[in-house]
């Protein structure tokens, strides 16, 4: 039979069990609230944008693309060669009347003769380059009476054909000036890229054919109205009556210069 054994058992204070599981509690409370702060400013972290220093601080084995090639910019040297936004842009009627005023100032200075120096430097200077100046006989003056556009047509961009008629006067050595045909010429005018209008080329001559007369059936006027138009204005010739009633007579009336004309007159039977 074993001896008895006599066991001792040493006091455990409850107090100081209970001390040491509440700081075991709030060593564990103060843990997991710190791994809660972390992730959440690991969260924080992860949705800011990149800086600028640390996108400079990345090393990167990129290589850098090359710089776009330089492109040289050329300049259309042809007078009448304009983009398709600035034809849109110009005035066409405006060309034309530049064009046509142009036409008709050359088609003066091309046919006058006058023997002076100044007259032959405006017309070389309104030709084209290299082509010579007209030639007169001696003694031989021309003066222009009168000039007028007749039809314009642009041919290509910013070149027009210009048609003219030119009335002139002539006179060679002693005797007066007498009266030329009527001179239809075709100027070609080309607009510059500065704007200006310049002559292409010498004028083309046009011959042409006057167009067939009009008859004008002219009546026997009542006699109220041949009194009341031959007491204003001078012999009356005839008249047409119109539908209204009234009448558009023909009188001879004399101008300032003492050449009676015909002219229209209209009348009206009161």
């Amino acid at each position: 039979m074993e001896p008895e054994r006599n066991e001792v058992y040493e006091r455990i204070p409850w107090e100081t069990l209970d001390r040491g599981g509440g700081d075991r509690q709030w060593l564990v409370i103060t843990v997991a609230g710190a791994v809660v702060v972390a992730a959440l400013a690991f969260s924080f972290m992860r949705n800011q944008p990149v800086s600028t220093m640390q996108m400079e601080a990345v090393p990167t084995t990129a290589p850098l693309a090359p710089p776009p090639p330089e492109v040289t910019a050329t300049t259309v040297s042809s007078p009448v060669v304009m983009a398709e936004a600035d034809l849109y842009a110009v005035d066409t009627e405006a060309l034309a009347h530049l064009a046509a005023s142009h036409a008709e100032w050359f088609a003066v200075e091309y046919l006058s003769v006058d023997g002076s120096e100044q007259s032959r430097q405006t017309l070389a200077s309104l030709l084209p380059s290299g082509v010579p100046l007209p030639e007169a006989p001696e003694g031989t003056q021309v003066f222009v009476d009168w000039a007028g556009v007749q039809n314009v047509t642009e041919s290509v961009p910013l070149s027009y054909q210009v048609e003219v008629l030119v009335r002139s006067l002539l006179a060679q050595g002693d005797g007066g000036f007498t009266r030329q045909p009527v001179t239809r010429m075709q100027v070609t005018v080309q607009i510059g890229e500065d704007g200006l209008p310049r002559v292409a080329s010498p004028p083309r001559i046009v011959q042409t054919t006057p167009a067939p007369q009009i008859q004008m059936a002219l009546s026997p006027v009542p006699e109220p109205i041949r009194a009341q138009v031959e007491s204003s204005h001078g012999p009356v010739v005839g008249g047409a009556q119109q539908i209204d009633g009234s009448w558009l007579v023909v009188a001879m009336v004399v101008g300032p210069d003492g050449v009676a004309r015909p002219v229209t007159v209209a009348a009206k039977d009161h």
